[in-house]
């Protein structure tokens, strides 16, 4: 069962095909520092500060009083009415469009926006449609580019499955992203020694595995709340630093080299993985157990 409240709720269209679906948000209820938000403080009296909405000649205003306006020279605004805004407003039905379905290797991670969803099948007669798009995108390895309204204004939306479901994530506009060639220019060329960079790719290769997200966890984050959680215990509690390596003036190749003994012993410490016999051989275990 999805968990919280959707997001947005809307018929998912690709050609004539119609999918009713709900987004729910990816990122979990706690966020950022692990859930915990700060408020500023009176020091004297630990009183929460207030900030009411104030006109430098009329001093607070009431909620009524408050327009959107737009600066467009110095110290020089513009009314815009919301109706204005709202004529603006993609027309027609609220719907999540596909414009068309490309290799899983097509858009740039660069456009991604770091806004990401579960599309979830909205109602019994979502099932079979949501079913059937979920695996056609699997097994031909497609994802799906769409155009949808979404939170006031028009969105670029990158739609992939991941298991039963569809992750919807939000991708900017070109116009929103900086080209790398603009970059390109401070980045020297250099010449690369063939045996370095032979290191290089031996490095590169054995450092090649299997990452496990769960493995990793926000670290500051943790500490944050366990910070915050003795405090209102009344405890103290002091954190224990990492002590700072000493820096080494070391080459390339040098470093290179030991890069790769190090990778190596990491790899060489793994465990084995443990690998169910099979019937045959699990039967031929018990009969010479017997015998």
């Amino acid at each position: 069962m999805a968990v919280g409240r959707a997001m947005w709720k809307g018929p998912l269209r690709f050609n004539m095909v119609v999918v009713p679906v709900a987004a729910y948000t990816v990122g979990s209820s706690e966020g950022s520092r692990g859930g915990i938000s700060f408020n500023q403080i009176h020091k004297g009296c630990n009183q929460r500060i207030r900030m009411p909405k104030t006109c430098p000649t009329h001093g607070e205003l009431k909620a009524e009083e408050i327009v959107k306006g737009y600066e467009f020279t110095e110290g020089q605004y513009i009314i815009i009415d919301p109706a204005e805004i709202d004529k603006l407003k993609t027309k027609g039905e609220k719907a999540l469009n596909v414009e068309a379905f490309v290799g899983s290797d097509t858009i740039d991670p660069r456009y991604l926006s770091g806004s990401h969803y579960y599309l979830m099948p909205d109602g019994p007669v979502a099932a079979k449609p949501y079913a059937m798009l979920v695996r056609a995108m699997r097994e031909a390895k497609r994802h799906a580019f769409a155009t949808v309204f979404f939170a006031n204004a028009d969105r670029l939306m990158l739609i992939r499955p991941l298991g039963k479901v569809l992750v919807m994530s939000e991708l900017s506009y070109a116009q929103a992203v900086k080209d790398h060639h603009e970059f390109e220019g401070d980045v020297p060329d250099v010449d690369l020694p063939a045996n370095e960079m032979k290191l290089a790719k031996t490095l590169v290769d054995a450092m090649t595995g299997e990452v496990d997200l769960a493995d990793y966890r926000d670290k500051y984050s943790d500490d944050l709340r366990a910070l915050v959680e003795a405090k209102v215990k009344g405890e103290e509690l002091v954190p224990v630093a990492d002590a700072p390596e000493e820096p080494r003036t070391i080459n390339l190749m040098q470093a290179l080299e030991e890069s790769l003994k190090a990778a190596s012993a990491k790899k060489s410490k793994k465990p084995a993985k443990l690998v169910a016999p099979s019937p045959a051989a699990a039967a031929a275990g018990r009969k010479r157990k017997t015998s």
